[in-house]
């Protein structure tokens, strides 16, 4: 969803690109690139060599399975397998995709905890970085469908700056490109804000006309998910109970300023997927 836009952008901006995957042997939307797939796993660190070496610069986008162990193992072991191996074949530059969720209070909720563990983890790196603390992506919003219809967990009043992946990768590209960008926190949010259900509604009426929209409150999602050992709703319910705690928050002036302002609003997005 985040990783192939990202690879397009590098490659279209002239980079040799290498992408490390644990699917290589089926499709990830680079097949019609000239992106070299290398089949691999950050919680293998024996795999990782290959891919990394002879690189210059590293962009990193990792999520665990739907449970706390795999994000543990996945996003702060797996990452600091993958940034050892980094240092140790010269890699000059690292990218990280972060989340921009209020951290004050919510330290101890699991998609800040995960993401706090990583940046320190990046930053303790002994490489140059950027960290990207980026809001809700508008690739995000087909996650909601079911059946032609968008199920919300919780009532989730926060507004997002939902972001397009491509404005995102284009960040990516200037943040290699440019040193001065080196050893910063930087937050990327698009131009417009929406709540999940204003964003939803844009979205059904483009997509699926006629679709509805439902909210399952979050102590009946979390019964449910109980109920019927469902280990994804169990894993989703946790992540939407953060959503309503953390919310949105940082500033993208100082993003905006060193790695151009995302231009892409919402409908615009829309009519671009419905013609592809």
């Amino acid at each position: 969803m985040l990783g192939a836009p990202v690879v397009q952008r590098l490659l279209a901006g002239g980079a040799r690109v290498r992408v490390l995957t644990r699917r290589a042997g089926n499709d990830t939307g680079l097949s019609n690139t000239n992106a070299e797939i290398v089949s691999g796993d950050v919680t293998a660190p024996a795999t990782l060599g290959a891919a990394l070496r002879g690189c210059d610069a590293l962009h990193v986008s990792l999520r665990g399975a739907n449970d706390p162990a795999s994000y543990e193992a996945v996003e702060n072991r797996g990452l600091a397998a993958l940034l050892h191996c980094a240092r140790d074949q010269g890699v000059r530059h690292v990218s990280y995709l972060s989340g921009a969720g209020r951290v004050q209070g919510s330290e101890t909720l699991l998609p800040v905890a995960t993401k706090l563990a990583a940046e320190a983890l990046v930053k303790n790196s002994g490489m140059p970085y950027t960290i990207f603390r980026a809001t809700h992506f508008m690739e995000s919003l087909d996650l909601f469908i079911r059946k032609k219809a968008a199920t919300i967990l919780g009532a989730q009043p926060h507004r997002y700056h939902y972001l397009a992946a491509e404005d995102f990768a284009t960040m990516v590209l200037h943040a290699i490109e440019r040193p001065p960008v080196a050893g910063r926190l930087l937050y990327a949010f698009g131009p417009e804000r929406f709540t999940m259900r204003e964003a939803l509604e844009k979205y059904m009426a483009v997509m699926y006309p006629g679709g509805r929209i439902q909210t399952l409150p979050l102590p009946i999602a979390r019964f449910i998910a109980r109920l019927t050992g469902n280990r994804d709703l169990q894993f989703a319910t946790l992540l939407f109970e953060g959503f309503a705690a953390i919310g949105e928050d940082g500033d993208p002036q100082e993003a905006n300023e060193l790695l151009g302002t995302p231009q892409t609003r919402l409908d615009s997005w829309l009519t671009g997927r419905v013609g592809a």
